[in-house]
């Protein structure tokens, strides 16, 4: 393995180290660099026996609902986001595979409004348009938002370092957050001319786009909203 083989991981932990052990098990040489952190929130839940369904735009949104919904029917975002929550012990977990919108339709092939409320446990402010669109089709929707994301204050001296040394060969995004973060925070390093020789991955449209302010090498952007599609583009 050599040094230009270093990819750094912004997204916030413990998804960072999640990544790492797919890097590293292809050859790679992973670096964790979030430079987002995961706060929960404390709001109510409501009570479980009044919730048809949950649904997780993020693993991010399991840790603070659970043990009292495991036995509520799961709806996940997507395949990692499901096999966190199985790992958790819940007991019916389905994978939309995709992004917010294929949860969306997901839930609308699987559901009818008349069996009950849908819990959305999100991000804060995360979670509207995806609430909008099932209401539109007839649902309940409880929204709540069980975590927020705050940015660090500096990039790792570890990854300024890498960058500095041209020692990184991609970064991955998995935010249009985590993308406008890193980009702040490279700005205010003076080290928009290190990402030169680095390509900026992203898991969307939307990070893609807040990555075109720097330099890349490249902005790819996955096929799928999916780490595995992110994966594929290295």
């Amino acid at each position: 393995m050599c040094l230009a083989d270093t990819v750094l991981i912004t997204r916030p932990e413990p998804a960072a180290g999640e990544t790492a052990i797919r890097l590293a098990a292809l050859g790679f040489a992973p670096m964790c660099a979030p430079v987002l952190t995961i706060a929960p929130t404390h709001g109510p839940l409501p009570q479980p026996a009044t919730i048809a369904a949950v649904l997780a735009t993020s693993g991010n949104a399991l840790r603070p609902c659970f043990p009292a919904f495991r036995s509520v029917p799961l709806f996940a975002v997507g395949d990692a986001t499901a096999s966190r929550a199985r790992a958790m012990g819940f007991d019916r977990v389905v994978s939309a595979a995709g992004d917010a919108m294929a949860l969306a339709h997901l839930i609308v092939q699987d559901c009818r409004p008349a069996d009950g409320t849908l819990l959305l446990a999100s991000g804060q402010g995360q979670g509207l348009s995806l609430a909008a669109t099932l209401r539109q089709a007839g649902f309940r929707v409880q929204r709540r938002a069980v975590y927020r994301t705050e940015p660090v204050r500096a990039l790792p001296a570890a990854a300024i370092a890498a960058l500095r040394a041209r020692r990184v060969r991609a970064a991955l995004f998995f935010s249009a957050e985590s993308a406008r973060t890193f980009v702040r925070l490279c700005r205010a390093a003076d080290l928009a001319e290190a990402v030169r020789t680095v390509d900026a991955l992203a898991i969307g449209a939307a990070a893609g786009v807040a990555l075109q302010i720097l330099p890349w090498r490249r902005v790819g952007v996955a096929a799928k909203p999916t780490q595995d599609a992110m994966l594929a583009l290295l």
